[in-house]
């Protein structure tokens, strides 16, 4: 049993960064895989980022390598995505999820949902 919920979001101008945050309760997400997701208007939902319950090993989706950090705090259940430089193209609702697998870049290999945090960036 795990509950997720996102923070962070908001307008920003283009060039400017936001850090999110999920915050987990009900179990301790030590042991899993945790990612960061987003959906556009229109668009199927892609992943983002992801990291390894280890925290050394991470995966980034092609246009946000460089620009974007995710990190995880398991002493306060809480993982991370740092953006930075960032693009109207960024704009979406931005979801974190855990997996029972190490790391994993699929929506479907991940068993629990945040409700989504809203990133709109302006040009």
């Amino acid at each position: 049993q795990v509950q997720l919920v996102e923070s962070g979001g908001g307008l920003v101008q283009a060039g400017g960064s936001l850090r999110l945050s999920c915050a987990a309760s009900g179990r301790t997400f030590s042991q899993y895989g945790l990612g960061w997701f987003r959906q556009a208007p229109g668009k199927e939902r892609e992943v983002v980022a992801a990291i390894h319950r280890i925290g050394s090993i991470t995966y980034y989706v092609d246009s946000v390598k460089g620009r974007f950090t995710i990190s995880r705090d398991n002493a306060k259940n809480t993982v991370y995505l740092q953006m930075s430089s960032l693009k109207p193209e960024d704009t979406a609702v931005y979801y974190c999820a855990v997996t029972g697998r190490l790391i994993a870049t699929r929506p479907n290999e991940y068993n629990y949902w945040g409700q989504g945090t809203q990133v709109t960036v302006s040009s």
